[in-house]
């Protein structure tokens, strides 16, 4: 059997500072199909800063 592909995907969201992948979500294909950007805290950093969309590996 073909298996299909997912509509919701888990991505991962690495900070633009320290490029450290800190938090997962998920995301909805049809809905958004640009990349996630959310300002989230860094626990490496200390501050508030600009996370966006990776791949899990």
């Amino acid at each position: 059997m073909a298996s299909k592909k997912a509509v919701v995907e888990l991505v991962a969201l690495q900070c633009s500072e320290c490029k450290r992948k800190n938090y997962t979500t998920k995301k909805n294909r049809r809905n958004t199909q640009e990349k996630l950007e959310f300002n989230k805290y860094c626990p490496f950093d200390r501050k508030h800063t600009l996370h966006k969309e990776t791949k899990i590996k």
